[in-house]
């Protein structure tokens, strides 16, 4: 295994509005965790699409441990050119911080935003070129993940393809063990 694709869901669906969320503390020590057993397992490129959320905390995670990893490496895919430029200035720049923290950025569509096929072919691209997934997902609480999450299932009834969740009894495990 070389390749880890990472998503999960956006900020709004987990209702964080703010960086300092106690939130993402949680959300980013389950990643740290997660993704520090794929990379000693082997992993050595992270993949993620800089969506708002958990593929964006993923990247600064991976940054972290790019002190203790400094092989790992990371890439950015865009589902589209442009990608984010509809956004509020703050996540924008967001954004181009992140793109300066990746290995390697591109966009598997080389055209702005048309319409919904470039999103399927942008997830079959990352499908294709990772051995397995890392999912911030409760299948008991839908959110545009649940497309993902069903894409890999069908991949998997084909192939061997790894998919790990972090979900909601995870993440309250997570804050439990670090009051303790």
């Amino acid at each position: 295994m070389t390749n880890l694709y990472i998503s999960g869901y956006r900020t709004y669906e987990l209702g964080v509005f703010s960086v300092k969320d106690a939130k993402v503390d949680v959300i980013k020590k389950a990643l740290k965790q997660e993704i520090t057993s794929f990379i000693e397992n082997g992993v050595d490129w992270i993949l993620t699409s800089g969506q708002l959320g958990v593929e964006q905390w993923a990247v600064e995670v991976v940054e972290e441990l790019k002190i203790d990893y400094p092989e790992v490496q990371q890439a950015i895919i865009f589902p589209f050119l442009e990608f984010g430029s509809n956004w509020k200035d703050e996540n924008k720049l967001k954004l181009v911080e992140l793109q300066e923290l990746a290995d390697y950025t591109e966009s598997t569509s080389h055209q702005p935003y048309k319409d919904p096929s470039q999103l399927k072919n942008h997830q079959q691209f990352l499908l294709e070129h990772s051995n397995a997934a890392l999912l911030v997902y409760d299948r008991e609480f839908e959110g545009k993940t649940k497309f993902l999450y069903e894409a890999i299932q069908k991949k998997q009834e084909n192939s061997s393809y790894e998919c790990r969740l972090i979900d909601f009894d995870q993440l309250q495990n997570t804050i439990e063990n670090e009051t303790e």
